[in-house]
């Protein structure tokens, strides 16, 4: 592998950015990788573990001279982000971001982009339900999908060369109008992270069922329910916050279906759960078909690992 970007940024040290960070730095896609977070517990911790080439306490001093600038942080704190930095970006530099939702990243963050520097949204669909610097590893992007949503006026010559640096890091990349972006993950994401938090809810307030019951007697589809509603509370707040027309819109959806099924149950019509269980069998099928999981009876996540999601 060959140097993309002379000097990277990396705003936010959590899962994602830290991953980055090991991905690039075993692929020598970096010249110089700079971290900034806002806690200094944070930054302390990056230093400890050298998870970048330098941990600065002031975010200026992190993104003076890169060109490649990375906003890691939840949706909500990016415009503020970008606000800051905004004054001390090198001409020709490309931000971009990671956030889960699109439209409201870039309503929040473009305006305060600087003559002259690129600003190019993404969002890599992966993940686990750790967070923090400790919990990045290099291949978390492996056979991902990341998403680019370049904006009318984003420069042809640095979304391509961001595309370059995310192949390299193991990743598949495909471009989405940021819109449509929001609809698609509220489908494939948002929507069911909160079933995920609502399920685990109604566990934990069902009296007539204990604790031991519920943590020793854990199915899968449970288990993999706390799992998802372990992940980070903060960055999630702001995606229900930040993708709120299209949660809302699938979510209603759901609603509808979710009603379908308990006239079906109700009324004994076996006939209509068979065929829209077999449906939604297909579109697990396609799944797997698609490299997006494996058919392990544990989906891949053995005790102590750290998954893909």
């Amino acid at each position: 592998m060959t140097i993309v970007y002379d000097r990277v940024a990396l705003i936010g040290l959590g899962l994602i950015a830290g991953s980055m960070a090991h991905a690039m730095r075993a692929g020598g896609l970096a010249g110089h990788i700079a971290g900034y977070a806002r806690s200094a517990e944070t930054r302390q911790t990056a230093r400890q573990i050298d998870l970048c080439d330098s941990v600065h306490d002031d975010i200026k001093d992190a993104v003076a001279g890169a060109d490649l600038i990375v906003l890691a942080v939840p949706v909500g704190a990016m415009g503020v982000v970008m606000e800051q930095i905004a004054p001390h970006l090198a001409p020709g530099a490309t931000v971009t971001d990671v956030g889960s939702v699109k439209q409201s990243v870039i309503d929040a963050v473009a305006p305060h982009v600087p003559q002259g520097v690129h600003f190019v949204p993404g969002h890599p669909l992966a993940g686990t339900e750790h967070s923090g610097p400790t919990s990045g590893f290099a291949t978390l992007f492996a056979n991902r999908w990341w998403l680019l949503t370049p904006l009318p006026d984003s420069d042809e010559s640095a979304v391509a060369r961001l595309d370059r640096l995310i192949t390299a890091m193991g990743a598949k990349t495909d471009r989405m109008e940021p819109a449509h972006h929001d609809l698609v993950l509220a489908v494939t994401s948002h929507v069911p992270h909160l079933i995920a938090y609502t399920m685990v809810g109604v566990a934990d307030h069902l009296g007539r069922v204990t604790d031991e019951e519920v943590i020793q007697y854990s199915a899968a589809g449970f288990r993999d329910f706390t799992r998802i509603a372990a992940s980070d509370p903060t960055m999630w707040r702001d995606v229900f916050l930040h993708n709120k027309e299209a949660t809302l819109d699938i979510l209603g959806r759901f609603t509808e279906e979710l009603f379908a099924l308990q006239r079906a149950i109700r009324m004994g019509d076996g006939q209509q759960l068979h065929d829209y269980f077999t449906r939604t069998r297909e579109i697990r099928r396609g799944i797997l078909d698609a490299g997006q999981d494996t058919r392990a009876p544990d989906f891949g996540r053995t005790p102590g690992a750290k998954p893909s999601a």
